[in-house]
């Protein structure tokens, strides 16, 4: 059933204890009003009855039968009410109304009865001979210690009974009046009591609303002002507890989603309970989507599955390594541990994924270049170590053989000398690199590029290549001129290197919005698309065979790209075999 509101339970309430009391006030005084006109008439009748009776003390009843009615005639017309005298065989021997000799035998009547037991008779009942109810009272007459008559006195009830009537209606008027007016009490007290409860509820349905700002009035009774005051405080440490939460969460979210590392966190069933932007990027599932989901459903990687069941198994924390297959080959570490609460129960578990591709591959790189180096100087090593082993055992003694071996043993131990100083020029820039930057100034690029053409013009000439110069004469930028000096001496060696006889070599610089892009562009031999985005990694080499016999290094792209790195830029290559290669480099403007 819908509960009624407080209202219609205090209201109907009031209003019935109003109307129950006035009802018992009026039938308690309406009966005590009957009772006392009864109790005053038979009083009256009383006392009429003795009167009659004093008076037919002395006379003789049977003979005097005519002055007794006479004397009820005339007792009963002065004071309005009926008298008789009934001998003790029960007839009629004087009425003040009738004619007894018409009037039947009354030893039956109740009153008769008891007076003629020698006590006052008393009855109230209906009158054949008035066609009214009447009250009767008799008195016996008692001569020598008997009964021997009855005065018996009536007086009608007719008007007791209007008189009672005139009191219950004024009555009931006073009760309507009386009832009406406890209605307009009641419904007062009623609403005072359920009006600020009302207010009390919208006031708490604005609070579950979320509308913490609202104030409830502290008007009314005491009890309702201090709930009232109490309801305005629980608010306001609610609101100021949300505000704290969601700073909190706010927070939280914020610091989560800046996170380079993927964060997972499960509930004590494997459910996903959230998983921040980094770690849905790294497992390529949808933050919304799968939430509530099992972790066997949401995230499809067997690995990454069995080490958070093992987590929320084992007390300690949780390490291991898996690879992800989206978007190419990826290298994640993870480190789970459990969450537990107050009674350290577990509850769940959150699983920290780090991308460790790049230390995969910087560690890789770290081999392949320990492995380069150890075979770009393996082989000079060899062939001085043979040389000089050659000359000891004899090859001095000739000279032609002697000179032969010298000139090898020189030519080895420059090509060493330019490996290692290209790793030390590597190192040099690194290092600056990460301590405080390299040093800038502002400086004229044209002057720049003419100093590093300057610098292989001899080999170009030797080749009958021609090196083109287009750059603007006030093209200034901030950068360090000796390192940039050095880049486009290596992309120019390289563009001469691998250029045929009577080809060209175009050096050029221009500015683009806030950058300067220096460009060197040959028409030589070209390199192969799978190797373009391997160029500028330490000693590799498109073509060793060939890159060894022109005397490089394999350092010099990689010289390149850290210079251009080292002026926050970057470099860039564009080529096609038979076509030639086109190298730029980027770097801020001034």
């Amino acid at each position: 059933m819908r509960p009624r509101k407080l209202f219609w339970k205090i209201y109907p309430s009031f209003l019935l204890i109003s109307l129950f009391s006035v009802l018992a006030v009026a039938w308690y005084a309406s009966g005590s009003l009957s009772r006392f006109y009864l109790d005053k008439i038979e009083a009256d009748l009383e006392a009429r009855a003795w009167l009659v009776r004093d008076e037919l003390q002395g006379a003789n009843l049977v003979v005097d039968a005519r002055q007794v009615d006479e004397l009820c005639k005339r007792i009963g017309a002065g004071t309005s009410t009926r008298i008789t005298v009934i001998l003790e065989s029960g007839r009629v021997i004087g009425d003040s109304l009738e004619d007894p000799a018409k009037m039947s035998d009354h030893s039956d009547r109740p009153e008769v009865r008891e007076a003629l037991l020698g006590k006052a008779g008393k009855a109230i009942r209906f009158s054949p001979t008035l066609k009214q109810r009447m009250i009767y009272l008799a008195l016996p007459v008692e001569k020598d210690g008997k009964v021997r008559a009855i005065v018996r006195a009536a007086a009608s009830l007719q008007s007791i009974q209007q008189a009672v009537r005139s009191i219950y209606l004024r009555f009931f008027l006073a009760g309507l009046i009386i009832a009406f007016i406890s209605g307009l009490i009641s419904y007062g007290l009623s609403r005072g009591v359920s009006r600020p409860l009302e207010d009390l509820k919208r006031g708490a349905q604005l609070f579950a609303r979320g509308n913490l700002g609202h104030h409830l009035s502290e008007a009314g009774s005491e009890e309702f002002a201090e709930l009232a005051e109490a309801m305005n405080q629980m608010a306001e440490e609610l609101d100021r507890k949300i505000n704290e939460l969601s700073s909190q969460r706010n927070e939280q979210e914020a610091i989560l989603s800046s996170m380079i590392e993927g964060v997972i966190a499960v509930d004590s069933r494997g459910n996903l309970i959230s998983v921040n932007h980094a770690g849905a990027k790294m497992l390529g599932i949808s933050i919304e989507q799968s939430k509530g989901r099992s972790i066997e459903e949401a995230i499809r990687n067997p690995a990454l599955q069995n080490l958070i069941h093992r987590t929320l198994r084992d007390p300690g924390p949780v390490v291991g390594e898996m690879v992800l297959e989206k978007e190419g080959e990826k290298f994640i570490q993870a480190h789970g541990a459990i969450i537990s609460d107050e009674q350290d129960h577990c509850i769940g578990a959150v699983v920290v994924l780090n991308d460790i591709t790049r230390l995969k591959q910087m560690e890789k790189m770290r081999k392949e270049f320990v492995a380069n180096v150890s075979h770009e100087l393996k082989t000079p090593i060899s062939v001085i170590r043979g040389s000089v082993e050659t000359l000891l055992e004899g090859a001095l003694t000739s000279p032609a053989d002697a000179e032969r071996f010298l000139k090898m043993i020189q030519s080895h131990s420059e090509r060493l000398n330019a490996i290692v100083e290209d790793l030390l020029l590597l190192a040099r820039i690194e290092q600056e690199d990460e301590k405080v930057g390299i040093k800038l100034e502002e400086s004229r690029l044209k002057e720049i590029l003419e100093s590093a053409i300057q610098f292989l013009k001899p080999v170009a000439t030797e080749k009958n290549l021609r090196i083109e110069l287009i750059c603007p004469e006030n093209l200034i930028a901030r950068l360090n001129p000796e390192m940039l000096e050095q880049a486009v001496i290596n992309l120019l060696d390289n563009a001469v290197k691998y250029s045929d006889a009577g080809k060209q070599v175009r050096v050029s610089a221009e500015a683009r919005e806030k950058q300067i892009v220096v460009t060197v562009e040959d028409q030589g031999w070209g390199i192969e698309k799978e190797h373009l985005d391997r160029i500028f990694e330490r000693f590799y080499r498109v073509d060793k065979s060939r890159s060894r016999k022109l005397g490089g290094t394999g350092l010099g792209l990689a010289i390149v790209k850290h210079i251009a790195q080292a002026h926050q830029g970057w470099v860039s290559v564009e080529s096609e075999p038979g076509k030639g290669s086109k190298f730029q480099i980027f770097i801020q403007a001034a």
